[in-house]
């Protein structure tokens, strides 16, 4: 008696496909080409929106030093980088030790003479609800963003 395997192989293909559906195809050239230009297309267009989101208005600070002199003061030493002619505001809080907010300040810097980026150099005080340990900026924003 003679086996031919192929036929068997055959058989169990077409049963198979039968039962679960034929076998998918690879994907052709032009399908392939197609697809790889698509993915690309979105790559570019996603570096080029992150590029141009980049030349927004942009406001930086820099933590310098804090204070906490008593249960009822705080202070906080930073600096605020941002366009001259911009208005920024940036909001300064003081936290306990259980990280709750006891004292909170949001300070304006207005348009300044000078173009370009600027630095300004800032002292502020707090009053506090109850003894800081830590006081920082929060965060900076530009007017109108």
């Amino acid at each position: 008696m003679t086996h031919n395997p192929g036929a068997a192989d055959a058989h169990h293909a077409a049963h198979y496909a039968e039962r679960y559906g034929a076998r998918r195809r690879r994907l052709g050239r032009r399908a392939a080409a197609i697809l790889v230009a698509g993915v690309l297309a979105v790559v570019i267009a996603g570096v080029a929106l992150f590029a141009w989101s980049g030349n927004a208005q942009t406001v930086t600070f820099k933590d310098v030093s804090f204070t906490t002199p008593d249960a009822w003061h705080a202070t906080e030493e930073f600096q605020v980088t941002k366009e001259a002619d911009q208005t920024a505001y940036c909001a300064v809080h003081a936290l306990n030790d259980a990280y709750a907010v006891v004292g909170w300040k949001q300070l304006e810097f207005g348009p300044t003479s000078g173009s370009g980026m600027t630095t300004t150099n800032v002292h502020v005080a707090l009053r506090t609800e109850s003894q800081a340990v830590s006081v920082s900026v929060e965060t900076c924003w530009i007017a109108g963003t």
